[in-house]
C-alpha cells in the first residue's frame, strides 16, 4: 500500500499523459489548415472556418505567411473564440508569440522554422507541438525534441505550396512506423484521393484547398463532412 501511495503521483501523471496523447490523436482526424486567399475578408474567413468545423474538422491550424504579427494576433484571437465555442484545438503556424498571446492550444513548426527543442522550451509541456517531417530521420529527431505529432507530405499536388516535394506512400508509411507519436498526412488531399492513404498508419489528414477552396460556406461544410467520413473509414 505504501508503494502505491508513493508512486501515486507518477501513475496520475502517466494517466494524464495517456489521455492527452489520445485527445491529440483524435483531434488530428480531419485537420483543417486555413489559407486567407480563399476568402475576401475577415467575416467570410471566420464563416468558412466555422462551416469547416460544423462539417467535421477536428483541429484547425491558422496559417498566415503574409500578415504582420499584430494583425496575425488580432485574427488569431477571433479564430480562438470560434474554436473555443466548438471545443476544437487551435494550432498556430510558426509564431509561438501569437499562439501564447491568443491562448491557442499549440504551434506547428516547419523544418525551416525554429528548432523543435527551442519551440518546446518556449511552449512548455502543456501545449501541443507539431513538426513537419519529410524523412524518417526528421521524424525521429522531432520526436526526441518533444513533438506531439508530425505533419508529412506533400502526398498529392498542392495548390497552396507549389514548390512542395512529393512524398510517396512508402515514405509516409515508414515515418508512421518510425515514431510512437501520431502522423498526419498533408498535401493536395481531397475527398477523391484520401482513400489512397489507407494502410499508411496515419492518424488523420491535414487539408487546405480540399476544404477551404470550395469557397461558399455550404460547400466548405459539405467538403469537410465528406472528408471526415472517408478519413474515419480508413483510419
Amino acid at each position: 500500500m505504501e508503494k502505491v501511495e508513493k508512486n501515486g503521483n507518477i501513475e496520475i501523471r502517466k494517466e494524464a499523459e495517456k489521455e492527452r496523447n489520445a485527445w491529440i490523436r483524435r483531434s488530428l482526424c480531419l485537420y483543417a489548415v486555413t489559407d486567407p486567399h480563399f476568402s475576401n475578408d475577415d467575416e467570410e474567413f471566420l464563416a468558412q472556418i466555422e462551416a469547416a468545423i460544423q462539417g467535421g474538422a477536428s483541429m484547425v491550424q491558422l496559417r498566415e505567411k503574409e500578415l504582420e504579427d499584430a494583425a496575425f494576433l488580432r485574427r488569431a484571437c477571433k479564430v480562438r473564440e470560434l474554436t473555443e465555442k466548438y471545443k476544437v484545438p487551435l494550432i498556430i503556424n510558426d509564431k509561438i508569440e501569437v499562439a501564447l498571446a491568443c491562448g491557442a492550444d499549440g504551434v506547428h513548426m516547419g523544418q525551416g522554422d525554429m528548432p523543435a527543442e527551442e519551440a518546446r522550451k518556449r511552449l512548455g509541456d502543456s501545449r501541443i507541438l507539431g513538426v513537419t517531417a519529410k524523412t524518417v530521420e526528421q521524424a525521429q529527431a522531432a520526436y526526441r525534441a518533444g513533438a506531439d505529432y508530425l505533419g508529412s507530405g506533400a502526398m498529392f499536388g498542392s495548390v497552396t505550396k507549389q514548390d512542395a516535394k512529393y512524398m510517396n506512400f512508402e515514405t509516409l508509411q515508414a515515418i508512421c512506423q518510425s515514431v510512437p507519436i501520431p502522423v498526419v498526412a498533408i498535401g493536395g488531399i481531397n475527398k477523391d484521393n484520401v482513400e489512397q492513404l489507407a494502410g499508411s498508419g496515419m492518424a488523420g489528414a491535414a487539408v487546405v484547398s480540399g476544404i477551404f477552396g470550395k469557397r461558399t460556406c455550404e460547400h466548405v461544410r459539405a467538403a469537410a463532412r465528406d472528408l471526415r467520413e472517408k478519413v474515419e473509414k480508413i483510419l
